[in-house]
């Protein structure tokens, strides 16, 4: 097929220019854009324009560019490498164009294919790993919006492995001279536990680990899994970290929590093991030992391990008695934060835990019960201006509330229960210590859920954004 010249695509190379001589004319935001991305690649820009922008003026001040206050002349490219014309004077554009094609300087025009010899991908930066992205100047906001897609999806620590197999290149080749046995080394490298090294900041674990995989007559290491304890967050999956959602699509088992949403557990690698271990209140699939032995026997199998829980895994989730068993087996772990459940809840009720005129403390706490009754620091809880966040409290509301008001909160002390946080089915109920108890009986409150108490709690009415399961009342409401 005969591709029309039009159509044609451009021609994609990446240019050492660095320490090379550059030219920018124009001195508006535009330009200053444009000399900051050849500034990245150590150009020595040199800036023409009667005028500069605020952030090109400081780039001047900082000596990273030379500018010279006047219009253009054509004799101004002469010893540039490469030329931008970023001015919004159609006719400059156009002169710098025709000058710089002249002398077969490769020329970018700001928003003009036409007049250029050479457009501006946009680029996804892991340096030494750079990813452009280039619609040939049909569309720079659909190229934008690939790059926001290829960001959340390349870690940045991809970056520092990329130079950490350059720095032993040299060492690879010694080690392995055939061609393929050497591509096949990297790809373990790169698809294994030294590649998740890196991923997790242990540099210098990978770094020794690699040393000797290529020390002389080294045999492979044999497999060592890891235990990932990661934070699934309040139950909405737009809510999941980049890292664990990594993690996560790595996983050789999936060790997870009731109160961990089905959708997130969904985005763990189709293939990897699925376990439940229960954790409901006063009803565990597996005791906290059985738990920490399923952790330790598939890690010494060679796998990766993902142990995942609702909020944050050292937020009343045991994560700490985990890692510690781990650390006593001599088990590499790694630990993914989570959105915990106070976070999530509290913004998605339109509750913020602490703010200037209500609450200047925040206190989490845990309902669970002993011989009938939480065991708390009531006197430090019903401290003025404070916000209490109760997790795991549902059943123990009657005696929380009960208590708190003994120890001098005011009976219409403002309390409110949000179920289900941040999922379409979220609700929130809005009482005091005197009703909150009955609303959540009468409503049927199940887990997940959390109590949140304090004078914050007044500001949900002016704040509360969220509203799930709106179109499905509105067609209800039609329907009637």
């Amino acid at each position: 097929m005969t591709i029309p010249a039009a159509d044609r695509p451009y021609f994609a190379a990446f240019l050492n220019l660095r320490g090379k001589p550059g030219l920018v004319v124009g001195g508006g935001e535009v330009a200053a854009a444009k000399t900051e991305t050849l500034l990245r690649s150590g150009v020595r820009v040199s800036v023409i324009a009667p005028q500069l922008c605020p952030r090109l003026a400081e780039l001047t001040v900082l000596g990273a560019v030379r500018h010279e206050a006047k219009r253009f002349q054509p004799g101004d490219l002469v010893g540039a490498e490469v030329v931008i014309a970023a001015t919004d004077d159609p006719a400059v554009n156009e002169a710098v164009s025709a000058a710089a094609k002249s002398l077969r300087v490769p020329v970018n025009v700001a928003d003009n294919a036409e007049l250029s010899a050479f457009i501006m991908p946009a680029v996804v930066d892991r340096v030494p790993v750079q990813i452009a992205i280039s619609t040939g100047g049909a569309s720079p906001v659909l190229a934008r919006r690939l790059r926001a897609a290829i960001e959340s999806a390349v870690p940045y620590a991809f970056g520092r492995l990329a130079a950490l197999a350059a720095r032993f290149r040299p060492a690879s080749k010694q080690r392995h001279p055939d061609a393929m046995a050497r591509r096949r080394f990297w790809e373990r490298v790169v698809e294994g536990p030294i590649a998740d090294l890196v991923l997790a900041g242990q540099e210098q674990q990978a770094l020794e680990a690699l040393q000797r995989e290529l020390a002389p007559g080294a045999a492979p290491e044999s497999l060592k899994g890891t235990v990932y304890l990661v934070g699934g967050g309040p139950g909405n999956p737009e809510l999941l970290t980049l890292r664990a959602l990594r993690v996560l699509q790595h996983a050789d088992v999936l060790l997870y929590d009731n109160l961990v949403s089905p959708a997130i557990v969904d985005l763990a690698r189709r293939e990897a093991e699925r376990v439940y271990v229960g954790k409901k209140a006063a009803d565990h699939a597996l005791s906290q030992d059985q738990i920490n032995d399923l952790l330790v026997h598939h890690a010494r199998a060679g796998k990766r391990v993902v142990r995942l829980k609702g909020g944050d895994p050292f937020i009343f989730g045991r994560g700490g008695e985990e890692i510690e068993t781990l650390a006593s087996r001599r088990i590499s772990f790694e630990v993914v934060p989570g959105v915990t459940a106070a976070s999530g809840a509290s913004a998605y009720a339109g509750i913020p835990l602490t703010h200037r005129d209500y609450a200047h403390a925040c206190v989490f706490v845990t309902g669970h019960l002993q011989d009938g009754e939480p065991e708390l620091d009531w006197d430090a809880l019903a401290a003025p201006r404070q916000t209490i966040v109760v997790y795991m409290g549902v059943r123990a509301l009657p005696q929380i509330c009960r208590r708190l008001v003994a120890h001098g909160l005011a009976p219409e002390h403002p309390a409110v229960i949000v179920q289900g946080a941040t999922g379409e089915r979220q609700r929130v109920l809005t009482g005091t210590l005197a009703t909150l108890a009955e609303i959540a009986a009468r409503e049927k409150v199940k887990p997940p859920a959390l109590v949140i108490i304090g004078e914050v709690v007044r500001l949900r009415e002016k704040l509360a954004w969220y509203s799930p399961g709106a179109v499905e009342q509105a067609a209800a409401a039609q329907r009637d």
